[in-house]
């Protein structure tokens, strides 16, 4: 039995991995023919207590099993939540001021987000998909260097009404993916399941957004991405559910979008521009809870957000990344 060397081969990394950008899509494969196969789908499935999983997983079971390549990607914010209370400690949330709610992520807080994320939310997700058929290998953005990118150990708030810096947060801004091992991975016949912590720029494992990290690896795959959540998508009156927005496919129409998306739908929206700018085919949010969810959405269900809905991703968005930035999560 030999013994792998531990020397760090920066250049091996490189090669790897992708950077999340328009460069870095995966272009639609071809079976050698003159039609091209289906892209990759990546899957977030939210950790909502509303949210239902079964669905879901009985449908990532069917699309594996007619041979779609499928990643999915996991929340876990409630959860999180909950065990800080069992332990006696409150959550933190945060305001910047774009208006985004992000969770502050603490020392403390870093800890038990280890243990619930990775170590029990990826676990039983793995384990429920494995018992339906699914060859589901359970990944941490950690593992294999899969979500990297630089530490914001300060945030932008707003408390009170005035601006603050609130220093001391563990989260990170996902900017690369480890592109080439999810494929091998996809390759091989496995479906990952992929969750946060990602690994920051300083060698520390730190809380990202899992919208956003889903974004981030549909965007390095060239995939397809379906949000599921608990409601059926954006809607153009965030209290009725009879406007829904079906269809993005202009700037116009995706700044309809932006205008109607409040709360937690504004991190969705801003995620899924990062997808399609990173070079995913088209965005679905979708209900984790209607009947084939998955399914039902690439088939039409849901609001759709096509590539053509966003401008060149360098024009004019500084003033909007920037307020963005100043959380990055909501874990």
């Amino acid at each position: 039995m030999t013994t792998e060397p531990t020397t760090h081969d920066d250049s091996r990394d490189a090669r790897q991995t992708q950077q999340f950008g328009p460069e870095a899509a995966r272009p639609l494969r071809t079976d050698g023919g003159s039609e091209e196969s289906l892209p990759p789908v990546v899957v977030k499935v939210g950790g909502a207590r509303a949210v239902d999983p079964a669905g879901a997983v009985e449908d990532v079971a069917e699309l594996v099993e007619q041979g779609r390549e499928v990643v999915v990607v996991h929340g876990g914010s409630t959860a999180v939540d909950d065990t800080l209370e069992e332990l006696g400690e409150e959550p933190t949330y945060v305001e910047t001021p774009g208006g985004v709610v992000g969770r502050f992520t603490d020392e403390r807080t870093m800890e038990v987000f280890s243990m619930v994320m990775p170590g029990k939310l990826n676990t039983d997700l793995t384990v429920t998909l494995r018992a339906a058929g699914v060859d589901a290998l359970g990944l941490s953005g950690v593992d294999g260097g899969l979500l990297t990118g630089p530490r914001k150990s300060a945030v932008r708030v707003v408390e009170d009404g005035k601006k603050k810096i609130k220093r001391g947060d563990h989260s990170g801004k996902i900017t690369g993916v480890n592109g080439a091992l999810l494929e091998t991975l996809l390759g091989d016949g496995y479906t990952p399941v992929v969750t946060v912590p990602m690994l920051a720029d300083d060698g520390v494992a730190v809380n990202a957004d899992a919208d956003r990290a889903a974004a981030a690896v549909a965007g390095a795959l060239g995939a397809e991405l379906v949000v599921l959540t608990d409601v059926s998508g954006v809607y153009a009156d965030p209290d009725d559910a009879s406007t829904l927005i079906e269809s993005v496919a202009t700037p116009a129409e995706f700044d309809t979008l932006t205008d109607a998306a409040e709360g937690f739908m504004t991190k969705k929206v801003m995620a899924a521009k990062e997808a399609l700018d990173g070079g995913a085919v088209t965005v679905i949010v979708a209900d984790a809870n209607a009947d084939d969810p998955i399914i039902a959405a690439l088939d039409g269900g849901g609001t759709h957000i096509h590539a053509s809905a966003v401008a060149d991703p360098d024009e004019g968005t500084d003033a909007e990344d920037s307020d963005a930035e100043e959380t990055e999560v909501t874990q």
